[in-house]
Formats: structure tokens, C-alpha cells, sequence
């Protein structure tokens, strides 16, 4: 018993010694070897002691900040090798995130060397993207190479099940009553035939069949996708590329994709290579809704049969009275009108409240959503029945 408690307490000590990052003030008096000090090493050259600046140091008040990993891209190289040894591919993808962001190593990932070594996420497209204008010529191919791994790897999760929830829901917003037996639905059928029960049979006689259509070849539903592209927004725009390349392979939906920051751009013609559509885009600068909206709008043919998705935070930077009174016209015209705050997995996002409660008093709310949700606020919105909200944090 006493050898076992001391094990557990040499590993709590070990675990305490890696958080601090050693140095006088951790207090452990823990040594480290082998690979835990491997270890260690890869996590001061990101996250720095406080014993000096230059060192791969955390810098106190006044001084500048420095790295372990210097500019070398060899050192570099060798440093992303080094946690993808130590660490778990989701540990990874965070730390090469904070390297991003604490280090400057955004430049970096301008060499073709760079990418080959990273572990490739939806983050990292999105900063991908963010170079897109400054990324020479003998980079993009590689870039592209990165960002088409995790958009196969994204389409492979998601498309099944949207392409399956949403051609129910397209089946299911056509109803005939003459159906075949496969296609009766039966609790609409039991429904309306309750007062045919009877009691010396315990049954229901039904004297009209009630069935699911089935989805023509023709196109049903139309779908905008109207993207914010600012530089907070980099996740949602990849899985909107995603999705929406998803949705155009159906022939029963007419599918959109539109971005915009202060311009608006019509990215429907790349939809069958959501590569194309993330490199598309540029991210940063303004944002004008009520501009976006006003396109999306002059785009509607069909407005009961067209659902308008709004991926954006809401920091309208346009005209906030003219984007409600545009959300507020397509709404009345029969349009399902959804607004996201994000479409990613990062939870809720900051995002201009004020803006969010108006269009709920539209009838509009505003909500984050996760990419496995999302199948399902589609499928909500074209059967016109109520959203699948969150319930809020």
C-alpha cells in the first residue's frame, strides 16, 4: 500500500513538474529524463520559464517576448516532429495553434517544408487561408495538398448523414394521398382517420391514406449559404465549403454560396471543389450584412421554397435598419430564414447581442451550431417546422 501511494504521488509530482515547467519557483523537486524531458523541452520552446528572455522564456513586464524555436525552419521542423511523437494528434493541433499565434510562425508555414510537417486541421486551413495573397508560387500546391486532406477528411464525416437527413426532409415536405404502402406515413394517416375507429375491432378503418412524396428529379428547395469571411469566422467558412458542396451534389436542392466582408462574392460556380471555394476567399477587412443580404435577396425566385442561412457574428459595420428590414421582407415573402453564429466546434462565439435579439423578435434566432447539427437545422428549415436551438450556456 505505502509503495502504491508513492507512485501515485511521484506521479502527481511528475505532472505538476510538466505543467510548471521547472525552474526554482516550481517547488516539485522533481528531476526529469528520458522522454519526459523530451517533453518538457518541446513545451518550454512554446510556452517559455521566467528565467530570462532569449531562452525560450516567458518575458516579464518590459521585456520582449522571445522563443526556444528562434526562425530557423529546420528547428522548427524538428520541433512539430517532436510533439507529434509526444503528444496526441488533438494535443497537437492546439499547440501548433498557440505556436501560430504566440510565436509568429504564420510566415513559416509559407514553406513548402513547413506544411509537409504539421498536423493538418480545420485551424490550420483557416490560417491557410488568412496567407492565401502572400503565399508564393512554390507553396500553393503543397497548401493545396493540406487543405484538400482535411476537406476529404471533413466530407467523409459529414456528407452521408447530411445527404440522408435532408433527402428525408425533401421527401417528407411532399405529401400525395394516393401513396404506395412504403411511403404511407402513418401517424398523419392515423390522425385523420380517428373518427373512422372501431371500438368492436380496437382499429382504424382509414378512409384516406396520407404518404410521403417522393423527391423528384426536379429542383425542390433552394439554399443560400451567405457567409461572413472576417478573420474570426475562418472555421465556419471551411465547413460552409463543405457543406455546401455537400448540398450541390443533391439534385433536389439548388444550392448558393455566397461570402462577403464589405464586397459580396458569388462562389456558386466552385461549389463542386470546395478547395477551390476556401482559396476563394479572403479573410479579414469589414463586414456589410445588409450589402450581402441585398444580393442574396435579388437571387430569390421562389421564396417559399428558398432557405437563407446567415453565417455570420453580426458586427454589421452596413446599415443595421436596412438588414432587418431585408431579413423581415424575405421572411414575409414565405423565406426560412436561419441565422448562425458560427458553424464550427468552438462552442458560442463572441458576437454583437443586440444585433442576435432583434432578429429573434423576427423570428430569426441566432445560435452557434456544431457541423454534426447542422444536417438537422437544414432539415428543420426546409420542413418548415421549428429550429433545433441549443438551449443557451
Amino acid at each position: 500500500m505505502t509503495a502504491a501511494v508513492t507512485d501515485v504521488e511521484q506521479e502527481r509530482l511528475r505532472r505538476w513538474r510538466l505543467v510548471l515547467g521547472g525552474g526554482e519557483a516550481d517547488g516539485t523537486g522533481c528531476r526529469l529524463s528520458g522522454q519526459d524531458a523530451a517533453m518538457d523541452g518541446a513545451l518550454t520552446a512554446l510556452y517559455g520559464r521566467e528565467d530570462g528572455p532569449g531562452k525560450g522564456s516567458r518575458p516579464r513586464a518590459g521585456q520582449e517576448r522571445s522563443a526556444g524555436l528562434g526562425a530557423s525552419a529546420p528547428s522548427v521542423a524538428r520541433w512539430l516532429g517532436d510533439i507529434r511523437t509526444y503528444f496526441p494528434s488533438s494535443v497537437v493541433q492546439i499547440m501548433q495553434r498557440d505556436a501560430i499565434d504566440r510565436l509568429g510562425l504564420a510566415t513559416l508555414l509559407l514553406e513548402p517544408e513547413m506544411l509537409e510537417a504539421v498536423e493538418a486541421d480545420v485551424h490550420l486551413v483557416g490560417t491557410l487561408m488568412s496567407l492565401n495573397k502572400a503565399m508564393p508560387e512554390t507553396t500553393k500546391e503543397t497548401a493545396r495538398a493540406v487543405v484538400r486532406k482535411v476537406v476529404g477528411e471533413l466530407e467523409k464525416r459529414l456528407a452521408t448523414r447530411t445527404r440522408a437527413t435532408l433527402t428525408g426532409a425533401l421527401d417528407r415536405s411532399a405529401r400525395v394521398d394516393r401513396p404506395r404502402h412504403r411511403d404511407i406515413d402513418w401517424n398523419r394517416t392515423i390522425a385523420a382517420n380517428l373518427k373512422h375507429y372501431l371500438p368492436e375491432y380496437r382499429t382504424v378503418v382509414p378512409a384516406r391514406l396520407i404518404g410521403y412524396g417522393r423527391a423528384a428529379r426536379s429542383v425542390k428547395k433552394e439554399v443560400v449559404l451567405c457567409v461572413d469571411q472576417s478573420g474570426s469566422m475562418a472555421a465556419s467558412v471551411v465547413y460552409a465549403s463543405v457543406f455546401g458542396a455537400v448540398l450541390a451534389s443533391m439534385r433536389s436542392i439548388d444550392t448558393r454560396l455566397v461570402v462577403f466582408d464589405t464586397v459580396v462574392v458569388d462562389l456558386t460556380d466552385q461549389l463542386d471543389d470546395p478547395v477551390d471555394v476556401i482559396f476563394g476567399t479572403r479573410l479579414g477587412g469589414g463586414t456589410d450584412i445588409n450589402r450581402a443580404l441585398a444580393y442574396c435577396q435579388s437571387q430569390i425566385i421562389r421564396p417559399a421554397e428558398t432557405v437563407v442561412v446567415l453565417i455570420s457574428d453580426l458586427y454589421e459595420g452596413g446599415i443595421r435598419d436596412e438588414m432587418l428590414k431585408r431579413v423581415a421582407a424575405m421572411k414575409a415573402s414565405g423565406v426560412q430564414f436561419v441565422t448562425l453564429l458560427a458553424l464550427s466546434d468552438e462552442g458560442a462565439p463572441a458576437y454583437d447581442r443586440e444585433h442576435a435579439a432583434a432578429l429573434a423578435a423576427l423570428g430569426a434566432p441566432a445560435f452557434a451550431c456544431t457541423p454534426d447539427l447542422f444536417p438537422e437545422v437544414m432539415a428543420a428549415a426546409i420542413e418548415k417546422r421549428p429550429l433545433p436551438v441549443p438551449d443557451p450556456v
